[in-house]
């Protein structure tokens, strides 16, 4: 079987490829990149290197997850178009899990850390289990044994875990050279730290894991994967913090509790809530727009594309688990290029748009952005009024630029210095 292996989940990016029990290709680099900027060429590059027609490939592997957010987001995107596109399936490897396959057949307790800021870590506890493979006396093979799976926990909490074990532990990932010192004074069990070869996130050992899912029937298709964050992003945070009152200091609010929340507003049908855009909304962002706009209407794979930049920022307003909103800024030197603005009819008059607008232009000054543009229609007044009820104001006319029906085009602009 012939697997395409992605990680974007932490601060390597690796693509590899597999074919049977041969490692065909793998790129990894670790430098001042985002991974939007290099995860296509490295695509690309590794192609046209071993000569490969990824119509030719039988399955897409990607960490599902948990890491980056925008890393995260970027990998499920690509996998997620890739498989959709050429009609593969989906592999979805736990992040960690696949972190711990760097060390396949070693059979002390290994444990990951992947840093996930705020003296929190993404972890998991393994080990691997030694088996006979049948007909063979001598030969051995390894069963990954999840001792604990990955999870989200503070440093000191994933100390008491291991020392509770009370056995030897190799240590790896990001977090390790961040919490070295608090896992240096804390540890009572030996440890010791896998090496630069084994101690971050690797295409190839994805792919070892991934076979092994093969070999066991464990596919998705593009329709069904979803990436799995464990936590929520920064933004989701300290909006759910502002509105339960909790997650002030250290404690954050957890997944659960969002999912307590999403519930709670299903059961309130005209609440709107105002949160970013992730894989999963795509579609429904995709046909709010198709609807709203027609044939002006950006198509699914540009929004992908546009959601996965680090210098965008897209948000969607949902009412009652479905989504009736849709914007999204892009920051260009300084100045943010508003791209989409859509609302549902049933959503207007509530507020929606100028709430995700006002969310919008907040969330675009923590990228840089100073001064805002956009273009609208010269006959839609609601939207024209709403932008200047935000503080844009016109600045110039693009005559005849709207097509079907045939429409000028107003400039705004809202300038920081106004």
């Amino acid at each position: 079987m012939k697997i395409l292996g992605i990680d974007t989940s932490g601060l390597v990016g690796t693509v590899a490829i597999s074919d049977g029990d041969l490692l065909t290709a793998q790129f990894s680099i670790q430098y001042k990149t985002t991974h939007s900027e290099i995860l296509m060429p490295m695509l690309e590059d590794i192609a046209k290197k071993i000569n490969l027609d990824l119509k030719s490939i039988d399955a897409i592997a990607i960490a599902k997850g948990p890491g980056s957010f925008t890393g995260l987001r970027i990998g499920s995107a690509t996998a997620k178009g890739l498989a959709l596109a050429l009609n593969k399936p989906i592999i979805a490897i736990p992040t960690v899990d696949a972190l711990a396959y760097n060390l396949y057949g070693n059979e002390k307790i290994i444990c990951p850390m992947m840093d996930a800021r705020r003296s929190q870590v993404y972890t998991g506890i393994y080990t691997f289990v030694p088996t006979t493979t049948e007909g063979k006396m001598k030969e051995r093979h390894f069963d990954m044994q999840i001792i604990k799976e990955q999870f989200a926990a503070s440093v000191d909490d994933v100390i008491k875990e291991l020392n509770a074990i009370g056995k030897p532990v190799v240590l790896l990932g990001d977090g390790i050279p961040v919490y070295h010192d608090k896992l240096e004074a804390g540890l009572t069990v030996p440890y010791s730290v896998a090496p630069l070869h084994q101690n971050r996130q690797s295409a190839a050992a994805l792919l070892a894991l991934a076979n092994v899912y093969a070999q066991e029937g464990r596919f998705v298709s593009g329709d069904e994967f979803a990436p799995e964050y464990l936590r929520l992003s920064q933004a989701e945070r300290e909006a759910l913090a502002k509105e339960t009152g909790e997650g002030s200091g250290d404690s954050q609010p957890t997944r659960k509790q969002a999912a307590a929340k999403r519930m709670e507003e299903r059961n309130t049908p005209g609440k709107v809530r105002i949160r970013q855009m992730s894989v999963e909304d795509v579609e429904d962002a995709w046909k709010l727009e198709s609807v709203n706009l027609g044939k002006e209407a950006w198509t699914q794979k540009q929004l992908l594309e546009a959601m996965t930049r680090d210098d965008t920022i897209y948000l969607v307003a949902e009412m009652a688990g479905r989504i009736v909103g849709l914007c999204g800024v892009r920051n260009i030197s300084g100045e943010g290029d508003i791209t989409n603005v859509s609302v549902s009819g049933d959503a207007r008059r509530m507020g929606t748009a100028y709430k995700m607008m006002r969310q919008l232009l907040e969330r675009g000054v923590g990228i840089g952005i100073k001064d805002y543009t956009l273009e609208v229609r010269a006959s839609n007044a609601p939207a024209i009024g709403l932008y200047e009820k935000l503080g844009f104001k016109s600045e110039g006319v693009r005559p005849g630029f709207y097509d079907d029906p045939k429409d000028d085009a107003v400039i705004y602009w809202k300038r920081a210095n106004l």
